[in-house]
């Protein structure tokens, strides 16, 4: 099931997500709906928060993406099927090479983008889909991903981590978003 992504203004995106101690058929699900929902909306990545739930859950798929990705398991290369889609639940990420800008969109921020500076890669142990606990280190877009769908689990949102004179630029777009989340959140109540 397709689920309804929040967008920027409503108050669970700077929500920290809480640690996922059992895969319950609950969360099984709320996985699934979070992969067809990704799917839907031609995203690359979805955080729990983007559809209300404050939990340390996010999933990725890169694959079709036009920008280049890289993944090592066990220290040897790999190819992106072997892990997707991915399914991060309680992710740990540490940077493993030097920062660079790379251009971002999120979907709870439709058509807004910039260029956001992030660790050109990154080592991520998580537990996936099955409780299996998986380490990787990922680069390129994967990396920027895994990083932004993180950041979305710590309530941290990319507006965040923007260049101000970019942040500037899409003030008046940021706040007309956020209005229209705000009046829509009044009328459900």
């Amino acid at each position: 099931m397709s689920l309804e992504i929040v967008k920027y203004g409503h108050p669970m995106l700077r929500q920290k997500g809480a640690r996922i101690e059992k895969i319950t058929p609950q969360i099984k699900k709320l996985i699934a709906d979070m992969l067809v929902t990704m799917e839907a909306c031609h995203g690359l990545g979805l955080a729990a928060q983007q559809v209300a739930h404050a939990l340390q859950l996010a999933v990725i798929d890169v694959q079709q993406a036009d920008r280049p990705s890289t993944l090592w398991l066990d220290g040897k290369p790999a190819e992106l099927a072997a892990l997707m889609p991915l399914v991060m639940i309680n992710p740990q990420v540490k940077p493993a090479a030097e920062p660079v800008a790379g251009g971002e969109g999120c979907l709870s921020f439709p058509e807004m983008y910039a260029q956001i500076t992030r660790p050109e890669q990154v080592d991520v142990s998580c537990t996936n889909e099955k409780g299996t606990r998986i380490s990787f280190r990922c680069g390129g877009l994967l990396a920027r991903a895994v990083q932004h769908e993180v950041d979305h689990l710590n309530g941290i949102l990319f507006i965040d981590r923007m260049e101000s004179e970019d942040k500037r630029e899409l003030q008046p777009e940021l706040e007309a978003l956020q209005a229209e989340t705000k009046a829509a959140l009044k009328g459900k109540k």
